[in-house]
């Protein structure tokens, strides 16, 4: 399931508090989206790390003085009686796939009973899971079949269009060099082999690169970024950003379209379509389509336009762009 779908579904469950387990690939997103749902409801959200967890973190035993021994439940259950946590949200367990079938067995046991230890869950809580896939061999266990037995299980997909239309909102802060690159080589949004010691993902090409960008000078750029998505990876982005900060000025292809040689290489091409859709506006994106015009074949205008749109929807009340999807309709519809 696509994310804007995964993200469908866990809001239309919400209401019923279905139990689900997202699993996908390792820096695939999962836990974020649980977060954003949650966030989008409005609700309340607690998120546990499982393979980090004991058994003891789910509730001791002590005296009470009575000649009885009873649990002490932890800050994080939200159980009936608790004041101070909402009425409604999401218990996430990440990285479920990778905790102790003793830990799988208490977490059976709140997702049915939707208690611990004897105590009562609020109502409005849902509870949800995320967790790798076993074919990936990134740690993942086999899940206990009673525990797969009380929930849905969703695995997420990881699509570039997905992925590109988050990275294009403003306030996730993706480096537009970035994104270019990835629509420029596709198959390095995930390449993940466990046989290396570090893999491109979509987490470690925001976390990793992405948020390096501009805090380390240049020339340290490759060792940081091989840090995090591997040497090959690395290699081919600097390699991509060089080419990127040697561009044609786009503020002079803005204003005279006419005046900039159109670039002949593809990877040329995916940069100047990125740092030109960044800067564009109502006053200059008829200059922009202008230029693209003059490209052989429209691919790489429609890839400068959506990227356009992405960053400034006003664009589309614009009369530049009323024109250039008419003439384009034959590859917009």
């Amino acid at each position: 399931m696509r994310a804007e779908k995964l993200a469908e579904t866990i809001q239309s469950l919400f209401p019923i508090r279905r139990t689900l387990c997202i699993e996908g690939i390792p820096g695939g997103g999962k836990t974020s989206i649980v977060q954003q749902v949650a966030e989008q409801l409005g609700v309340g959200y607690i998120e546990l790390h499982m393979p980090t967890m004991l058994v003891e973190d789910f509730g001791i035993m002590y005296p009470n003085g009575d000649d009885q021994l009873h649990y002490k439940l932890p800050d994080w259950f939200p159980s009936a009686d608790r004041t101070d946590i909402p009425d409604t949200g999401i218990l996430c367990f990440d990285d479920r796939n990778q905790a102790s079938s003793d830990l799988q067995k208490v977490l059976a046991n709140i997702c049915q009973a939707r208690t611990l230890h004897g105590s009562k869950m609020k109502d409005g809580w849902q509870v949800i899971s995320t967790g790798n896939r076993v074919s990936d061999r990134a740690g993942a266990n086999r899940i206990l079949s009673h525990l797969r037995n009380r929930e849905t299980v969703i695995e997420l997909e990881t699509q570039l269009d997905d992925w590109t239309r988050w990275a294009m909102i403003p306030d996730n802060n993706v480096n537009q060099e970035l994104v270019s690159f990835l629509r420029f080589r596709p198959n390095l949004l995930h390449d993940f082999d466990p046989q290396r010691e570090s893999n491109p993902s979509p987490r470690s090409w925001v976390e990793g690169v992405s948020n390096v960008m501009g805090v380390v000078p240049k020339d340290l750029e490759y060792e940081c970024f091989k840090g995090a998505v591997g040497e090959g990876a690395s290699a081919e982005f600097v390699g991509f950003l060089k080419i990127y900060r040697e561009l044609p000025d786009p503020d002079k292809v803005l204003s005279n379209p006419d005046s900039v040689e159109v670039p002949s290489d593809p990877s040329t091409k995916y940069a100047l379509s990125g740092a030109l859709s960044e800067r564009v506006d109502t006053k200059t994106f008829a200059n922009m389509i202008k230029f693209f015009d003059r490209f052989d074949g429209a691919e790489f205008g429609v890839l400068a336009v959506s990227y356009a749109l992405r960053k400034t929807p006003e664009l589309s009340s614009t009369e530049a762009f009323t024109k250039w999807a008419v003439d384009k309709s034959d590859m917009l519809f």
